[in-house]
């Protein structure tokens, strides 16, 4: 969008804040709006109390006891974050990648908006007690010029988090059109098993205490990437070789030359997979990710997994099946290759403009 002249503002909170202010300018803060989170992931339950209740909570990074500010107080700070800053801008298109407010916002100023997303309506081992609260928000879906989704129009890895497009009544807005990734292969010589772990603490915290004990007791050599940004963490655990942080470069060469991956399902890491045509296995921490883990699994390119015990039994049958599985994910690379995401995404965006 910059290369083709247009001038584009960032709205963002804690990591991604970071991160986007190292690349870009014209970024600007605003209040995240996080889940209940510890060591064994997301908890729903503690996520629902935390709606209106503060709690207690443990800040692994910096280990100490915090009290977690209820979300629907993060939720009206962001609200007012949003409200003070963007009418200075005056923006000619708001684009959002899941934050409702500013599509609310979006709504209520007149501007039009295009929505960025991998979940509207998802259907597998959702909770029911989060749908009238799911329902209330496709209002400003649905007020989209268009919905873009980074997913091939056939084999949808998240098929499950969409829902059926015609019932919602949205299908002529949405776009399906391909990763956002260059999905040009470069084989690699697949001599161990990677697993990049990554997304927020919570989520970290599972992976690490279930990988690394499998992957330490095996023969074969592993590389584990703890996702902590900037970290020099560096150890090996039998023949697991731990880091706290890879730079963008050295994690690409390792997934390159890995025979299976281990992630937790998250999307943009499905079609990192899927470009690699590697077999995987899932280890889903959050109902997104059980979607796409269980769509992999339904293609026969990736294993779904929810503890140690079917963790080593996974690597054993990809390994035991590993022309099987990856003539699977070849199948689904070559389809994935057709689409150039990023470029199509840019046409939509024009064209709302």
């Amino acid at each position: 969008m910059r290369k083709r002249g247009h001038k584009i503002h960032f709205f963002s909170g804690g990591v991604a804040h970071n991160l986007l202010e190292k690349k870009f300018e014209n970024v600007h803060p605003c209040t995240p709006v996080a889940w209940y989170e510890n060591a064994h992931g997301v908890i729903p339950s503690a996520s629902l109390l935390n709606i209106l209740t503060p709690l207690p909570w443990y800040d692994y990074e910096r280990k100490k006891l915090k009290i977690k500010t209820p979300s629907s107080t993060e939720t009206v700070h962001r609200y007012y974050d949003l409200r003070k800053h963007v009418p200075k801008i005056k923006p000619d298109l708001l684009i959002s990648d899941g934050d409702m407010i500013s599509l609310r916002l979006a709504k209520k100023w007149k501007i039009p908006s295009i929505y960025i997303t991998n979940i509207i309506r998802p259907s597998y081992r959702f909770s029911p007690i989060l749908t009238p609260g799911e329902r209330f928000t496709e209002r400003y879906v649905k007020g989209c010029a268009k919905i873009i989704v980074p997913d091939n129009p056939k084999y949808t890895i998240c098929e499950y988090n969409l829902g059926n497009l015609d019932q919602l009544g949205i299908r002529e807005k949405v776009e399906l059109v391909g990763s956002f990734l260059d999905m040009k292969h470069e084989e690699g010589p697949g001599k161990h098993i990677f697993a990049p772990i990554s997304g927020p603490l919570g989520t970290r915290a599972k992976l690490t205490k279930m990988v690394i004990p499998v992957l330490s007791s095996l023969k074969s050599e592993s590389i584990v990437s703890l996702g902590e940004p900037d970290s020099k963490f560096k150890k090996k655990f039998g023949n697991c070789k731990v880091y706290g942080w890879l730079h963008e470069k050295q994690r690409k060469e390792f997934m390159k030359n890995a025979k299976v991956i281990i992630f937790s399902g998250g999307h943009g890491t499905c079609f990192e997979v899927i470009k690699q045509r590697k077999p995987s296995i899932c280890i889903p921490t959050q109902p997104e990710q059980m979607a796409n883990a269980r769509k992999l699994d339904e293609l026969k390119c990736s294993i779904y997994v929810e503890n140690k015990g079917q963790l080593k039994s996974a690597i054993e049958e990809i390994e035991a099946k590993k022309e099987f599985y990856r003539s699977n994910v070849e199948k689904i690379h070559e389809y994935s290759s057709r689409f150039k995401g990023l470029d199509r995404s840019v046409t939509v965006i024009e064209n709302a403009l």
